[in-house]
């Protein structure tokens, strides 16, 4: 049978990696997918540069649209990124008939609705296992391998960068700016940081699986999201000695009341397996009603972890590409007539309206009555405390310190109850900081 023809688009470290894995492995993917997968075209603003990397086995053009007008080509990856352009090309790829695959999460969580829309309309696959936690095959359990569940809820370690962070801040007990300096050093964080470190980057990522998970449209727009830069290493520790581990998680919960979208810091008991996932990698909870809880984990960045995914997406096309487009699993899982039928059962919730248990530390002056003020004024809030930890002042301040640290740990609230409890303590003239507030997440 005649290779399938594919279309690159971007050949950076992404797409350089789908190029070799592809060339490496050739023999092993023909006999998986039934017929050969060749990249033919390769598009790129540096074509020299991708010249060197695909030499005589392939085209090389400096414009995308090239490829997309080619009738050879069946499919074409977009590895470009970003919301402007690559949403112009994938469009004009669905509509010339191309099939499309993609690792863009920030062009899925915010126009996938549309972008899915029109690859229905026209007949044509859009793949997206690599938008997610990279080499985790985390796109396909939802959609398939947990098709007979319905699923509760998922929480997933889905950025690398703030994990990694998080890691050398408990490793070290050093604070936030100073691990982040040392991970733009290795690496592991870009010079502009800010879709990585304010959560930006893992609620695209968690939007995209609570609409397969719920079978509700992307919905990005509404998803709550708060990132890490605010920690300090005092957290890391106090949440250590209470047997914590502070994750960045994405979540999205199906409750009574709707869908909770999310992404913060969190306290996940020490004992769970996903607390102990460390530096870079990534890993994704999801509990179904059949199966239980299934934890999936891997190196969710990097050059051939995503390419494995890309070329995973690009497998699954040559098998089933021209199948009756009809008898393919949907992109969001769901059949394209039903998809957002739950969605008006199941609205997203605004935060206020979250219920989960709080981490609080509020530095307060070292005298009495301070903490059954406090305590008061949360028990007339209706929240109940689970335990409270009062650090001596001499360490939190050394020696002749008139101030202290209270932790607080709280049972299930409503953030809505603790934010209006939080605008009482905060004015306090016994409170001298800003509160920090982290939600506890028991992930049971």
């Amino acid at each position: 049978m005649k290779p399938i023809q594919v279309g690159l688009l971007g050949i950076g470290t992404v797409g350089s990696g789908v190029f070799n894995v592809l060339a490496r492995n050739q023999d092993e993917i023909r006999r998986r997918a039934g017929r050969g997968i060749q990249i033919s075209m390769v598009a790129d603003l540096d074509a020299a540069r991708a010249r060197s990397i695909v030499g005589e086995n392939a085209r090389v053009v400096g414009d995308a649209r090239e490829v997309i007008a080619n009738p050879d080509i069946d499919v074409v990856v977009e590895l470009i990124g970003g919301y402007g352009i690559a949403k112009a090309l994938v469009l004009e790829a669905i509509a010339a008939g191309k099939h499309v695959v993609t690792a863009n999460k920030a062009l899925l969580a915010v126009h996938g609705t549309e972008i899915f829309q029109a690859a229905a309309e026209r007949g044509v696959i859009v793949a997206f296992e690599a938008a997610v936690a990279g080499g985790i095959p985390i796109i396909k359990a939802l959609r398939e391998g947990l098709t007979a569940n319905q699923i509760q809820w998922v929480a997933g370690i889905i950025n690398g960068t703030t994990n990694f962070i998080l890691s050398e801040m408990r490793d070290k007990g050093l604070d936030f700016d100073v691990v982040l300096k040392e991970a733009q050093r290795l690496g592991y964080a870009e010079a502009d940081p800010t879709f990585d470190i304010e959560g930006v980057d893992a609620a695209h990522k968690a939007t995209i699986m609570s609409a397969i998970a719920f079978g509700i449209p992307v919905q990005f727009d509404k998803a709550y999201v708060e990132g890490i830069t605010k920690l300090a290493a005092a957290d890391i520790r106090y949440a250590e000695q209470l047997g914590y581990r502070i994750k960045l998680l994405g979540i999205t919960k199906r409750t009574d009341k709707g869908v909770e979208l999310r992404v913060h810091p969190s306290l996940v008991p020490a004992k769970r397996l996903i607390a102990n996932v460390e530096g870079a990698m990534n890993a994704v909870l999801v509990q179904g009603d059949a199966v239980g809880a299934t934890l999936y984990y891997g190196k969710g960045a990097g050059a051939e972890p995503t390419a494995s995914a890309v070329i995973a997406d690009l497998v699954d096309i040559a098998r089933l590409g021209g199948a009756d487009p009809t008898h393919r699993v949907p992109p969001l899982a769901f059949q394209s007539h039903t998809l957002g039928e739950a969605g008006r059962d199941l609205p997203v919730l605004p935060m206020a309206e979250v219920v989960t248990s709080y981490y609080l530390r509020i530095r307060v002056a070292d005298e009495a009555g301070v903490l059954a003020k406090i305590t008061g004024i949360l028990a007339d809030a209706g929240i109940s405390i689970d335990a409270v930890l009062q650090r001596e002042a001499d360490e939190v301040g050394g020696e002749g310190s008139t101030q202290t640290d209270l932790i607080i740990l709280t049972h299930d609230t409503r953030e809505g109850d603790m934010d209006a409890a939080l605008a009482q303590i905060q004015p306090l003239p016994t409170v001298l900081a800003p509160i920090t507030r982290i939600r506890k997440e028991e992930l049971n």
